[in-house]
């Protein structure tokens, strides 16, 4: 009986550490989920996103309160400079889940690592690794500025859609705001998430015209101050709201469509900047696997070392002006 009574108490034991370690896990499961779950970074995206504006009122003060890093120092630090906003602000617009300090910190690092690689490994001169430690570091500026191209060309072809969206509601007796929220609702990401925050800060108690505002600001796109400035003034002077939307959308898609255009006709200069940029480098090194001893003087001669770096600087001004000859804004 009392082994059946030790043998029971065992199996019990066991059992309630079984269920308390369970419990344990479940209890870490949500706590994680709370604050780094799907849900939780949602509502912190969105925002995060809405101290891109520069809205300094009262009303929208409450949800601007943005952390350029998560190390206190590094906080106050980056508070004292004053390109750091603008900073966070390129980020958000590029859609990216950045801090401020992130960004520094990988910047840092690469140029570190780039000049270093290049005075120890390489055996190269200082202002051959400040060069190249320079040009590390804003790698990822770079991606910075790719991403946020990217993600501004959807919404400017996105922006059209978004208005017949909101002149078909306004047809149909809908609210101007219910509109706003219908392009967050039914149309697809980026300028969902955008029309949303304009919908949630009206819904937090900003006017809908520091909402507008303030979505003209987190999107620096021309097309899109046209269409605030549009409602706007119709608000203050009246006038037919769902004519001057409908003219809007087909003014941007036939700008849409010229940029289109212009892009074609200019795809044979674009071509050319391309093979005109890389052949050097090509030939290069195809020079370098054929006839080593024809290209030694240029790694090893001190002469051929000074005529490449001229050459590398003569390269990258012709590159910058090829691209502003085949780059055309319409």
């Amino acid at each position: 009986m009392l082994n059946n009574l030790g043998g029971n108490t065992l199996i019990t034991v066991t059992v309630l550490v079984f269920v308390t370690v369970l419990l344990m896990l479940e209890g870490l499961y949500m706590l994680w989920r709370s604050y780094k779950g799907p849900e939780a970074r949602k509502i912190e995206k969105r925002l995060q996103a809405f101290s891109a504006a520069v809205d300094r009122t009262s009303q929208a003060h409450l949800a601007k309160e943005r952390m350029l890093s998560e190390v206190p120092w590094m906080q106050r630090l980056l508070l004292t400079l004053p390109r750091a906003h603008v900073l966070d602000r390129f980020i958000l617009q590029a859609g990216l889940e950045w801090t401020v300090s992130s960004f520094l910190l990988v910047s840092c690092v690469l140029g570190v690592l780039g000049f270093f690689a290049s005075m120890v490994i390489v055996h190269q001169s200082l202002l051959v690794g400040l060069v190249v430690g320079g040009c590390l570091a804003i790698l990822p500026l770079l991606y910075l500025q790719n991403q946020r191209s990217r993600r501004l060309t959807r919404l400017e072809k996105q922006l059209p859609e978004a208005l017949d969206l909101v002149t078909r509601a306004l047809r149909a007796g809908h609210s101007f705001a219910s509109g706003i929220q219908m392009i967050g609702e039914e149309m697809a990401e980026p300028i969902a998430g955008e029309f949303r925050m304009v919908a949630d800060e009206v819904n937090f108690g900003v006017s809908l015209q520091q909402a507008l505002t303030n979505l003209g600001e987190r999107v620096p796109l021309t097309d899109l101050r046209y269409f605030v400035v549009s409602v706007l003034i119709q608000r203050d002077s009246g006038g037919n709201l769902t004519e001057v939307l409908g003219n809007l959308s087909r003014l941007i898609r036939e700008r849409l469509k010229l940029l289109a255009r212009v892009r074609v006709l200019s795809s044979e200069g674009r071509l050319s900047a391309w093979i005109l940029g890389l052949m050097p480098f090509a030939l290069a090194a195809l020079m370098n696997v054929f006839n080593p001893e024809f290209m030694s003087p240029l790694w090893t001669d001190p002469i051929g070392q000074t005529v490449i770096k001229y050459m590398l600087l003569v390269m990258l001004v012709g590159v910058v002006l090829l691209r502003k000859i085949v780059k055309i804004r319409v």
